[in-house]
């Protein structure tokens, strides 16, 4: 069943003044709505419960991206394509890339904003583990004025967000000082090649020294109520010396530390084997056992 049209609206704001306006004067009565590649699927099938939207695809200052030489900044409405045809983002952040090319289809890619992924708040989004990856920072905007907070944390649970009623998400600052030096990792896995939801995504980069683990960071989707980092796993892996027990080890430490379930798309068990699998082919890569 389709949503009925005439019982929605959709206001627009000349600037993003006058959007933070609206957003203050009456909070959580008006929804962000950018893209709409997710919102416009529930309306279609008749499960947009949220009424009233505050249209932001116009406003031009939540758009661009600008490049310093500490920092990457993306503003919120960056969509998928313009992640793709960034160089610097290709050179120094591929897994974003990478995500970005497996989101949907091209109509999606065209359509689909960062910050809409993001404040979806979906535990299946492409983009988020390697946002965690990353250690990005985003920027909250309201009419009191903006605050920088790290993206690890920014879900407190399922579809649920740190930001407060009347905030906006402005922009998604990543840090260049330490991508260079990491060996990156990206894995969706799905019931297709292109266009499906994910079953497990895994986000991985680390920094190994003489077979020694220096850095790692590690971020899954889908396998528990947010997309997480895999702390545990990771202390467990920092300076020891990569071989066949440590590996071992850390597909049990993983198996401990996230929590999926059975539902449409697949199953807890398979989730389970498939995250350990992906660590060790990582794992077997940074020690030089696999090519």
């Amino acid at each position: 069943m389709r949503a009925y049209l005439p019982d929605y609206e959709l206001k627009s704001t000349a600037d993003l003044g006058q959007a933070l306006e609206v957003l203050a004067n009456e909070p959580g009565v008006w929804k962000p709505f950018a893209g709409g590649t997710d919102l416009m699927v529930l309306f279609e099938a008749g499960k947009l419960a949220h009424k009233s939207f505050l249209n932001i695809w116009n406003l031009r200052e939540l758009r661009g991206i600008e490049v310093t030489p500490e920092h990457v900044t993306l503003g919120a409405l960056t969509t998928y394509t313009d992640v793709q045809r960034n160089e610097i983002l290709q050179t120094e952040f591929p897994m974003l890339c990478r995500a970005a090319s497996e989101t949907g289809g091209l109509a999606i890619q065209n359509r689909g904003t960062l910050g809409g992924n993001i404040i979806n708040a979906s535990p299946a989004a492409d983009s988020p583990p390697a946002l965690l990856v990353y250690d990005a920072q985003l920027e909250l905007l309201s009419a009191r004025g903006s605050r920088w907070v790290t993206y690890q944390g920014f879900h407190t649970g399922y579809k649920e967000l740190i930001m407060r009623p009347d905030e906006l998400l402005g922009r998604i600052r990543l840090p260049r000082t330490t991508a260079n030096h990491l060996r990156q990792y990206y894995r969706k896995v799905g019931t297709r090649k292109a266009q499906a939801i994910s079953k497990i995504c895994i986000a991985c980069a680390a920094r190994v020294e003489s077979g020694r683990v220096e850095d790692i960071r590690i971020a899954l989707g889908s396998v528990a109520p947010t997309v997480i980092r895999a702390v545990k796993t990771e202390e467990l892996l920092k300076e020891q010396t990569l071989d066949a027990q440590l590996i071992g080890a850390a597909r049990e430490a993983l198996s401990k530390e996230i929590a999926p379930i059975d539902d449409i798309r697949s199953t807890a068990h398979y989730r389970l084997r498939v995250a350990a699998n992906l660590l060790e082919d990582f794992l077997l890569q940074l020690s030089g056992s696999k090519q």
